[in-house]
């Protein structure tokens, strides 16, 4: 498609094409804008989800929070095109947590929950914040993802769709460089993040092992600040993720997909 110059109505311009899937591990989604790019996750999560219902019964979905997200959460309400989500059927969890109470303007939940929980049919029993304000918040949620996800089948008993984010440092949920929820052992679901190279304050975040068992990652990553970081992921290997975190998301037996805009993806 072309678009006239008002300025010189001899002079069409071309629409900026797609932008070229950098080389990283999985598949990746990428697209011109924000508003396209949402718009393929959310029809991708839609489609995932009522499979996940078809299957078994229900959908467990982790969502990140920060800013990336939230205009895809605000989507997820005011489109149309996705009032078929079976949220009467799904279950939200959070992927990582400040320690800090639900009544802070840090808090992820706090802002999920007034940009998309509150709009969406959903029982309160199927949302499932992190109470990281408690001494023992990591290993209560813990306890509430094996108590909630055993009711499945087991092999089934795994989240179903999880949404990342990636800082520029390459971090993920709240998997910091070099910081001590990366060693966590591989039967931990959730830890307490905290120390000098975890941003403050301390967090309790999902771990590798509970991630990487999820059917689907998606991991949702947008504007020119992380351009550079895409690139180097290019170059990077997994010998590499104690300085970059996001490589430890390597899923077993799911599906890792990217979604990037053209401002995120390497020219």
């Amino acid at each position: 498609m072309v678009d006239r110059d008002a300025s010189n109505p001899e002079v069409y311009q071309l629409e900026d094409p797609e932008p070229t899937p950098p080389a990283l591990p999985g598949t990746v989604v990428a697209r011109r804008d924000e508003e396209d790019l949402h718009g393929a996750l959310a029809a991708d999560l839609l489609a995932h989800a009522k499979n996940c219902v078809r299957a078994f019964g229900d959908f467990h979905l982790a969502l990140s929070g920060g800013s990336t997200p939230m205009p895809f959460y605000r989507r997820l309400v005011l489109d149309p095109a996705y009032r078929s989500m079976p949220w009467e059927r799904t279950h939200i969890w959070i992927v990582d947590e400040r320690r800090v109470p639900f009544t802070d303007d840090r808090s992820n939940f706090a802002s999920i929950r007034d940009l998309l929980i509150e709009h969406v049919d959903i029982a309160p029993s199927a949302v499932h914040p992190i109470a990281a304000t408690e001494a023992d918040a990591d290993t209560r949620y813990e306890t509430e993802l094996r108590d909630t996800l055993g009711w499945r089948e087991r092999g089934h008993d795994r989240l179903d769709f999880v949404l990342l984010g990636m800082g520029a440092d390459a971090h993920t949920a709240s998997l910091f460089p070099n910081s001590p929820a990366l060693d966590a052992p591989a039967d931990r679901l959730a830890v307490v993040n905290s120390g000098p190279t975890v941003t403050p304050p301390d967090r309790v975040t999902m771990t590798y092992a509970l991630i990487n068992a999820s059917r689907l990652i998606a991991v949702l990553a947008t504007g020119e600040k992380k351009r550079s970081t895409i690139q180097a992921l290019t170059k990077a290997d997994a010998s590499q993720r104690r300085d970059m975190p996001i490589l430890g998301v390597e899923p077993v037996g799911g599906t890792l997909r990217w979604y990037l805009d053209a401002p995120a993806c390497p020219r």
